[in-house]
């Protein structure tokens, strides 16, 4: 079974765990194709090698880097040829001219071939020609779809795909890289948010609350955007600027020596008219980590936690300061948010259970 990738998502080194695992099939035969960069609206990620074994990475060049609608790899046609795939998994949304190009050129030169395409829309959205036309056609000629949560696969089907469908998160996590540490408890706890500086996001609602607390805290705030300037006017605005680390931009394959420092991590995303929480990786891997999670009610993030963290509603500062101050003053709620977080992980969110997923996909489309 000879699967030809197109995921410009690939470039995280930390996801590339999954591929090496889905190639640990016997009959698979894999080979990633992934841009050398992605030009993300926070800054350039350049390609991260991190785990290469057992599959092909072909490191290709990409038209409109950084344009999420219009990029695609002009050197495909002649990856088709060589490579001759089974499956072609465009790890992309159908509404996307990558989408459009990789369906076309595939059925134009491998035209046995199956399709698929990944998805994380979460809110039924119409688009302007030529998109509309472009989604529409996709939809009518690809063989199968994975979607990354069921409000993704309920978003497709309103817009009319009927095709095969499954519900996989796109990437896991390796516990045995995300693991908790023994350590001492920190005499002032560290509450972490990782992620871009966007208004969505919500690090201003983590600031204002952690701003009510009367216990000691420090914030690490892992992740770059354009509202870095602004949340550092906050912090002093809110005189608590000397307890706030700014990191940057951290490696992927550098979280797992991070996480275990937290005392617990926020996700305080909040609904725009046109965004929604889709996932959040960054919360399996705290809870594998043994790192107890707070998140908002936005989109899929009650969905992820389940039992195993506290929600609050979205926006709503002073039930946001309550939970951080139950999990950091009561020493019991944290360590069963710990324990819960990692089991719940091991159970649903490893690398080895999405890949073995993913190849059952490939197989009953070939079936």
């Amino acid at each position: 079974m000879r699967i030809l990738m197109i995921s410009k998502a690939c470039v995280v080194g930390i996801y590339q765990r999954k591929l090496e695992l889905m190639a640990q099939h016997a009959d698979v035969q894999l080979t990633l194709v992934v841009p050398p960069s992605w030009r993300d609206p926070s800054g350039e990620l350049r390609l991260e090698r991190a785990y290469v074994q057992g599959y092909e990475m072909r490191v290709e060049p990409i038209r409109f880097n950084g344009n999420y609608h219009l990029h695609y790899f002009p050197t495909l046609p002649k990856l088709l040829r060589e490579i001759q795939p089974d499956i072609v998994h465009i790890d992309e949304e159908p509404y996307n001219f990558a989408s459009w190009h990789a369906l076309w050129h595939t059925r134009r030169i491998m035209p046995m071939a199956k399709t698929l395409f990944f998805s994380w829309q979460n809110i039924t959205r119409r688009y302007p020609l030529p998109f509309s036309a472009g989604e529409s056609w996709v939809l009518k000629h690809i063989d199968g779809a994975i979607m990354g949560t069921e409000s993704a696969a309920q978003v497709w089907q309103e817009k009319g795909y009927r095709g095969p469908c499954a519900v996989i998160p796109q990437f896991g996590v390796d516990p045995e890289v995300f693991h908790p540490i023994d350590r001492p408890p920190n005499p002032e706890p560290v509450i972490g948010f990782v992620g871009r500086l966007r208004r969505e996001k919500g690090v201003d609602l983590l600031m204002l609350a952690l701003a009510k607390l009367q216990k000691r805290w420090r914030l690490h705030i892992i992740g770059q955007g354009p509202e870095r300037d602004s949340l550092e006017r906050l912090a002093r605005d809110l005189d608590i600027r000397e307890r706030v680390w700014f990191a940057g931009h951290v490696p992927s394959t550098q979280m797992a020596e991070l996480y275990p420092q937290l005392d617990a991590l926020v996700i305080p995303s909040r609904t725009l008219p046109n965004w929604k929480e889709q996932f959040g990786r960054v919360i399996v891997e705290a809870m594998a980590c043994g790192v107890p999670v707070i998140g908002s009610d936005s989109a899929a993030i009650p969905d992820v936690i389940g039992d195993s963290g506290l929600i609050f509603p979205e926006d709503d500062v002073d039930l946001l300061a309550t939970a951080l101050d139950a999990v950091l003053t009561r020493p019991e709620v944290h360590a069963t948010l710990a324990e819960r977080g990692r089991q719940r992980v091991l159970s649903s969110f490893t690398h080895a259970r999405v890949a073995a997923l993913t190849i059952d996909v490939y197989r009953s489309l070939l079936e």
